[in-house]
């Protein structure tokens, strides 16, 4: 069949998610996923959107959830015309590649990054350079002074798990004020401060947020960006040339409330801060260097196994974790944190292994 593919589709390296095993009594810490849930007012809201109204299209602009997304920026500012939402943060990304990221100058973004970056250039014919981390995993922000028609990264970044503060952002912003930046702050409700409050003295900035970590609600397919309104309207022209309806009925009521039920949002993430913190410490009892994460996962590898046979040697007991075969993370295994127990199962099957 592959005659009748179109050319780019010969030509592209999909991105490959992370698996979705089906296995009894399974230890999941693979995807990044919130072992606390979804906020309960999240739940009856969408199950009160579960009505007759379904027949009916939702709102092609998500005015309420803009409006919410807002309220939970007010401290900066955030008008609802300054947020854009879609189906998952991975759409709004690959809007945003199209709408602001697609220029005669190539894109930069980190050699160790999010693999559905060049996937992205790929499939829209976006020229690109992989911008070497530093040997500790680490972003310089003096390496990006180069021409550029654009900027991506995530803050936290994936899968390193570490971050770059305000100040070393402002200084980045400052040095390219003629490109566009992305800020894929994916992981950021785990301990980075968010640019968000950078948006209105940088025209040229876009933060990508998601409802998948922070918020439990991976299953429902919500992310939202956050710029000053030319960009914002860049993203709805881009949109509405794609898909007007990118997000459903449920997924708004059930966004609309995990985004104003603060409580439960703050509890869960130190709940999940507090484990991670446990992990680190017990990870570094059994030999392993862990990398600094302000992310809710580790990466973490130990200097007398190859990341791919602990990966398999965990699997044996039920627990999944990361492992990527690219050159320089080899060696390393992305560990999500789970509830406490999950994180202590993981710690002794660990230690029966390295014995």
């Amino acid at each position: 069949m592959s005659r009748f593919w179109s050319e780019v589709v010969h030509t592209l390296t999909p991105y490959v998610p992370g698996e979705q095993p089906k296995l009894e009594n399974l230890v999941k810490l693979n995807t990044n996923e919130n072992p606390y849930g979804p906020s309960p007012k999240a739940l009856a809201a969408i199950r009160e959107a579960a009505a007759d109204t379904l027949r009916l299209y939702p709102d092609p602009n998500a005015d309420q959830l803009r409006a919410a997304i807002a309220r939970h920026h007010a401290a900066h500012g955030i008008e609802p015309r300054e947020v854009f939402v879609g189906n998952g943060s991975d759409e709004v990304l690959a809007l945003a590649f199209l709408a602001l990221l697609k220029h005669d100058r190539p894109l930069l973004f980190p050699d160790v990054t999010y693999s559905f970056y060049p996937v992205f250039c790929g499939l829209y014919g976006i020229a690109f350079e992989r911008v070497p981390l530093d040997p500790g995993f680490q972003m310089r922000v003096e390496d990006y002074r180069r021409p550029n028609g654009g900027i991506i990264f995530p803050n936290p970044n994936a899968p390193t798990g570490r971050w770059l503060d305000l100040e070393a952002i402002r200084q980045l912003l400052r040095e390219n004020p003629d490109s566009p930046v992305v800020i894929d702050e994916a992981y950021v409700d785990f301990g980075c401060e968010s640019a968000v409050g950078l948006v209105h003295d940088h025209p040229n900035l876009l933060v990508i947020h998601t409802l998948s970590k922070g918020r439990g609600l991976a299953g429902m397919r919500l992310g939202f960006a956050i710029g000053q309104a030319e960009l914002i309207e860049a993203l709805d022209r881009v949109k509405n040339s794609f898909n007007s309806y990118p997000v459903d009925r449920l997924a708004m009521a059930g966004g609309i409330a995990a985004m104003d039920d603060r409580e439960h949002f703050e509890r869960t993430r130190r709940a999940v801060m507090a484990s991670r913190d446990g992990l680190v410490t017990g990870l570094e009892a059994l030999g392993f260097e862990v990398l600094p994460s302000a992310a809710n996962f580790v990466f973490a590898r130990h200097p007398g196994w190859a990341g791919a046979a602990l990966a398999l040697a965990l699997r044996a007991r039920s627990i999944i974790v990361r492992h990527f075969d690219l050159p320089r993370i080899d060696g390393f295994l992305r560990i999500s944190i789970g509830t406490e127990t999950q994180c202590q199962s993981l710690l002794k099957a660990l230690g029966d292994i390295l014995a």
